[in-house]
């Protein structure tokens, strides 16, 4: 019986979770009016109640219905609190949205505005801390009200109830300083005090405990396992490690990308995880610069400056979602994320320049080889040149023609590739390079090489054909085979670093025209903010930083 109830309580959880996610207002309101405590269910493992989800998904309306499922007569029940000492008012104040939901809370409770959580921050302080402008403005208004009412309460008060100045008193007593006779009762601050650790008693303290079955599946790189949980579970998201780390920290850290997209197209959920931090400060975006040092067979064969521009890549993606706060926070190390990034990729930024300029050298020679064959090719044409008028003796041949612009084309594309190759070696390899210039070059430099060796192979087939050439198909197959042998040989040894070029670009372009169309992922996603200047960083910006 106790576990057919425990089932089905976690059924009508996972619902409410997911109706929460979807904008699902009118089940969210038939689900609460069927639960004994009502919007103040406890949902999550945070202990936050359904009216703290709404409110931190930013759906005003849904927190106002649900509000009005609560008796105006019990303004108590508003001073509910999660794990974390956070009141209802404290979850309103991270959003410009729910200005209308925190007035009504206010109305009904005003001593909201004085709770504080276990940081010690009020709401007002959190819409600072979060740059939420209408909502401190709203708060500041309502602090001031308040104060001046109190004021005023006090004044009448004193001048109903207090009767000193009936009394008659030696001139020698009226500098004395007396005790009010009404000044012995509990303040507001006291009231607040013990309403505070009221409600501080239902808050459960979670132990550490083992990773729960999403965040192993994260780690493990189980997308279908992953899908599945959040599918049956949804609250699941909320779970948290040891480290006190969300499925977004570990999915970043352990570079599971397609766990991490499918976090953030889970557009309400992503409204508060991107927002969290783990137990020693670090936010989502300080993950990208602490990924696990042991690499999956896929990442080991791929060069360290691909390992690097998907790195960059990923931190930009990820400075996309977070808040403006979050790309400037420090954590516990005083390092923002930034500054971790390019502090834990030193080896690797100089690895990728090693390997980036091994690689076009080698390129670089191949290229000038080709040009200087290309090059002589045109003083050695195939069957000489004609004694007297100096013209080739073949130049009336079809494949004469087709030898001429070949060697031509070979000439103008290796000499292309040896300028581009040498732009590389003369690039000051910042750290923003890796991202897109250098591989696009790479790839443009690779591209035009392996086109120069072609057309070079076709001129050498072009002159096999003109000097001895059968009237036998199956001689001229034979020639052209050994002709194009080389180029397949070549091509097939930089198939896998030229497959992975093609991926970067068509990224970069993937990029550039989700630039121009509207995001559909992320609701007004926080611009890249500019790098802090490198002489207010202990460590270089991107921009600026070359080995």
């Amino acid at each position: 019986m106790v576990d057919h109830m425990t089932s089905r309580n976690h059924r009508t959880d996972a619902d409410l979770f997911k109706a929460l996610s979807d904008g699902d207002d009118a089940k969210v309101c038939e689900i609460c009016r069927e639960l004994p405590d009502g919007p103040l269910h406890r949902l999550t493992i945070h202990n936050d109640s359904i009216l703290h989800i709404a409110s931190y998904y930013k759906h005003n309306k849904l927190v106002l219905q649900l509000l009005n499922l609560i008796p105006e007569n019990q303004p108590e029940k508003l001073m509910l609190k999660n794990e974390a000492g956070k009141t209802l008012l404290h979850a309103t104040a991270t959003s410009n949205r729910t200005v209308e939901a925190a007035a009504e809370m206010l109305r009904r409770a005003p001593l909201l505005l004085s709770m504080t959580d276990r940081l010690g921050e009020t709401a007002l302080f959190r819409s600072a801390r979060y740059g939420k402008t209408q909502t401190f403005k709203f708060l500041e208004a309502e602090k001031q009200k308040h104060k001046s009412e109190s004021a005023k309460k006090l004044a009448t008060l004193l001048i109903e109830k207090d009767t000193s100045w009936e009394a008659t008193e030696p001139r020698s007593d009226q500098n004395r300083i007396k005790p009010h006779k009404y000044g012995g009762g509990d303040t507001t601050a006291q009231q607040i005090k013990m309403q505070s650790e009221t409600h501080h008693a239902d808050i459960i303290i979670t132990s550490d405990t083992p990773d729960s079955p999403l965040l192993l599946a994260t780690k493990s790189g189980c997308t279908e396992i992953v899908k599945k949980i959040l599918e049956v579970y949804p609250q699941a998201i909320e779970h948290i490690d040891e480290d006190g780390r969300h499925i977004l920290h570990v999915a970043i850290k352990y570079r599971r990308m397609d766990i991490y997209k499918a976090v953030i197209d889970m557009k309400n959920p992503l409204t508060r995880l991107r927002a969290k931090i783990d137990k020693r400060g670090n936010s989502i975006l300080h993950m990208v610069g602490l990924k696990v040092t042991d690499q999956n067979a896929e990442e080991d064969i791929r060069s360290p400056a691909l390992v690097l521009r998907d790195d960059l890549i990923l931190f930009e993606s990820v400075k996309k979602i977070c808040t403006t706060l979050a790309t400037l926070q420090v954590n516990n190390d005083g390092v923002t994320a930034e500054q971790l990034f390019i502090k834990n990729n030193v080896q690797l930024r100089i690895d990728a320049k090693e390997w980036m300029k091994s690689t076009v050298e080698n390129c670089s020679i191949v290229a000038v080889l080709i040009s200087t064959v290309a090059f002589a090719a045109a003083y050695t044409v195939p069957g000489g040149p004609n004694q007297q008028t100096g013209y080739p003796l073949l130049k009336n041949k079809p494949f004469f023609i087709v030898f001429a612009l070949a060697d031509a084309l070979s000439l103008t594309f290796s000499l292309t590739s040896v300028i581009i190759f040498l732009s590389i070696l003369t690039s000051s390899f910042r750290l923003t390079d890796f991202r897109d210039t250098l591989h696009n070059k790479l790839l443009l430099g690779l591209t035009v090489l392996i086109l120069s060796v072609s057309m070079m192979m076709i001129a050498f087939a072009a002159t096999l054909v003109l000097t001895i050439s059968s009237r036998q198909d199956w001689t001229n197959v034979i020639l052209y085979t050994i002709s194009f042998f080389p180029v397949s040989v070549f091509v097939c040894s930089h198939v896998n670093l030229y497959k992975l070029l093609i991926k970067a670009f068509e990224e970069r372009v993937r990029r550039i025209m989700a630039s121009i169309l509207p995001n559909r992922a992320v609701e007004s996603p926080q611009a890249i903010q500019q790098p802090t200047p490198a002489s207010q960083n202990p460590t270089t910006s991107f921009t600026e930083s070359t080995t």
